[in-house]
């Protein structure tokens, strides 16, 4: 099927020829046409399958055909769970409506950065903004944009967004818009929060769920090694001289993990940098720009990089601590293996996240054979007692049971001063 029989006008055909893209993805094929008749849909669609041109096609065909008004005055809102999300939807649209007859003002806004520069880029309004919730409510309180005219509500990553804890501030933002409007839910997964939500807001929805074809699916050697916890950085260090990888992508539980191995790594002379929510927004730039561009090595994330990157000829992705959610463990290995590119998903697993492990095998269906390295064999046995603080269980991730009470905690304490 090409993108011509989808109904597209000639100013988006020719910007999709501008991306050489061949063919529409299974996810456009089906979910464009009726989001230009302005249906509500529902749809499911991993990673990398093409989604952002499924929504941001639709939209740019109906501001083609809107009649101009000035000031400008925003016809569609997307809200993206993260700030990295976020500008790369914003830049693929920008892109999609290079050649309209009208020139289009896209408006990224997010948090952790000065809202003054923001509220002055929509000085004259715009035509579609994409935001994080916490700030496009800020800027509705400074008054820099009104929702009264929205004709499109986009929700990305909808599982997301209400994973993250925005639930409060979606229900701000949506008693702000018009009744009448048409509302596109993207997610990966349909927990029951997105299915409660998809049933009070979609009319009669169109249902899309695209799963991967077996001869689509990334390319991703997933392996598991078992090392004891207090030997994974020296495990890692290993790993990347042994295999020569280029660049490497770590995933941790906590900001405290990413920032104390990025340590112990410069400290040993590997080019490496922390990347979590509490990074200035410049810096989190700053270290994207330098990873992608090979200027450096190895990133260690929190969960925040599990969505929404995309980086190109990632080679391995390392789950040094292990995801708290099942489901997240397929979004943080899918930064590699993208593109048609072959790529290395590696997780580390202790006897203290032994358990979690074998749950997330039995949540993807996976069986994969455990590993030792030469030298890394692990010596610990057995697995932690829950009562014992996660936060100092190596390699638990937060997992559930292994968080202390709050009367563990004051108990700890009693010992730790009576000693």
């Amino acid at each position: 099927m090409p993108f011509s029989s989808l109904g597209l006008s000639p100013a988006l055909l020719r910007a999709i020829s501008d991306q050489a893209w061949s063919a529409p993805t299974p996810i456009q094929a089906v979910a464009v046409a009726p989001a230009l008749q302005g249906r509500d849909l529902l749809a499911s669609a991993q990673t990398g399958s093409g989604k952002t041109a499924a929504f941001a096609l639709p939209l740019l065909q109906h501001f083609e055909a809107a009649v101009p008004q000035s000031p400008r005055r925003l016809r569609a809102l997307i809200l993206v769970p993260t700030r990295e999300l976020s500008t790369q939807v914003g830049e693929e649209i920008r892109f999609l409506g290079q050649h309209l007859p009208r020139a289009l003002k896209v408006s990224i806004v997010f948090g952790g950065v000065s809202i003054n520069p923001q509220m002055l880029r929509l000085r004259g309004g715009a035509d579609i903004v994409v935001a994080t919730p916490g700030r496009l409510l800020d800027l509705i309180d400074h008054n820099a944009l009104t929702l009264s005219g929205v004709a499109t509500l986009v929700l990305d990553e909808a599982d997301r967004l209400l994973d993250l804890g925005f639930a409060e501030e979606l229900n701000r933002i949506l008693a702000l818009l018009p009744v009448q409007r048409q509302n596109l839910f993207f997610s990966a997964t349909f927990p029951p929060a997105v299915q409660t939500l998809a049933q009070v807001l979609l009319r009669e929805p169109v249902r899309i769920e695209v799963a991967p074809e077996p001869q689509t699916q990334p390319d991703i050697a997933q392996r598991v090694i078992e090392v004891d916890a207090a030997q994974r950085t020296q495990l890692l260090r290993h790993l990347m001289a042994q295999n020569h990888w280029s660049r490497v992508l770590v995933f941790v539980a906590t900001k405290h993990a990413a920032e104390m191995v990025a340590d112990k790594l410069r400290k040993a002379r590997i080019n490496a940098e922390p990347f979590h929510g509490e990074l200035s927004q410049g810096k989190r730039t700053q270290v994207l720009a330098d990873f992608k561009a090979s200027r450096l090595k190895v990133v260690i994330a929190t969960d925040v990089a599990a969505r929404g990157l995309d980086i190109a000829q990632l080679p391995v992705v390392v789950n040094f601590d292990l995801p708290r959610s099942a489901l997240d463990y397929i979004h943080r290995i899918g930064r590699t293996g993208r593109a048609g590119e072959k790529g290395v998903a590696l997780s580390f697993v202790s006897a203290a996240s032994d358990a979690h492990w074998r749950l997330i095998e039995k949540r993807q269906g996976l069986s994969l054979v455990r590993e030792q390295v030469a030298g890394f064999e692990p010596l610990g046995v057995g697995l932690a007692p829950a009562s014992e603080n996660a936060a100092t269980v190596p390699g638990s991730g937060g997992i559930k049971g292994l968080r202390p009470s709050k009367k563990d905690k004051l108990r700890a304490a009693a010992a730790a001063r009576g000693q």
